[in-house]
């Protein structure tokens, strides 16, 4: 439960970090290429430690091409939706995911749509319209949060049939070197039409990139698969619902960010939605 609720509160405070980041002089996608170059590093020098098995080169490049495209996506929108939207609401709207996951797990995975999902569906569905229409954040904001929390519903889903048996230490290296890839990509095109990236001056911005990609990264995802093989599936993602309460606490003790009480009410809505879908998905693992 401990490792589950530090890797949540690591991946909560990623919203912070990257404010203060940006209020450094960092773009957005000097903050991801040294999120992603970072956290690809250190991830291979813990899996050769651990001597961690690598998928085949088809397996790998599978999933290389999900990090790269999915991951990229959704990071993108993500990093994007707080230039013009409240972290703590970005984070609420974020966690919309379990929810689009379980809609296309029904769709593209034929996995049955139950009562008790349905239900928390229409919970999920109260919440965004109350969230969204709260009165703070620019529309741009909340679109790209919502798309960044259906881009990562798609990634898992499609993750879920590629990395079937897989090491996910391993998984996660790859993903990240390939999403270092395709945002150097991104970098040398910018600097050829004369957008070159723009790095943080002093040292509290590098401070907040090293936060980025060591904290909010490396020590989230390995701190979440160590809870994830102690608790199993079920518990482990009821405890992530951490990770927006993590966020709105900290963006309103250390940015003075407020929501509205609509607001409030329709983040309170989301996370009954996804707390009921995964206590009921525990009780009926068990």
């Amino acid at each position: 439960m401990a490792l589950i609720a530090i890797s949540a509160s690591a991946f909560g405070a990623m919203a912070i970090f990257a404010r203060a980041a940006t209020a450094s002089g960092a773009d957005m996608f000097a903050m991801l290429l040294f999120r992603f170059f970072v956290a690809a590093m250190l991830l291979l020098l813990w899996c050769r430690i651990r001597r961690v098995r690598f998928p085949s080169r088809r397996q790998s490049l599978h999933i290389a091409l999900m990090g790269g495209i999915g991951y990229v996506g959704q990071s993108l929108c993500f990093f994007g939706a707080l230039q013009y939207a409240q972290a703590s609401l970005v984070a609420l709207l974020l966690y919309l995911y379990p929810v689009f996951v379980t809609l296309l797990a029904a769709v593209f995975l034929h996995e049955r749509l139950t009562p008790v999902k349905l239900g928390a569906l229409v919970l999920c569905s109260l919440g965004t319209a109350l969230t969204v229409g709260g009165g703070e954040g620019q529309p741009l904001g909340m679109a790209l949060a919502v798309a960044a929390a259906l881009i990562y519903s798609g990634y898992i889903v499609v993750g879920a049939r590629l990395t079937w048996g897989i090491d996910a230490r391993a998984t996660a290296t790859l993903v990240c070197l390939a999403a270092t890839v395709s945002f150097g990509g991104m970098a040398a095109i910018r600097h050829l039409q004369g957008l070159p990236l723009r790095w943080p001056p002093e040292i509290g911005g590098w401070a907040a990139l090293a936060a980025i990609a060591v904290c909010s990264t490396v020590i989230a995802i390995l701190t979440f698969f160590a809870g994830l093989q102690r608790l199993g599936a079920g518990r482990a993602s009821m405890l992530s619902t951490l990770e927006p309460v993590v966020t709105v606490l900290l963006a309103a003790m250390l940015l003075g960010e407020t929501l509205t009480a609509g607001q409030w009410a329709g983040g309170a809505l989301i996370l009954a939605g996804v707390l009921w879908l995964s206590a009921r998905g525990t009780s009926a693992n068990a």
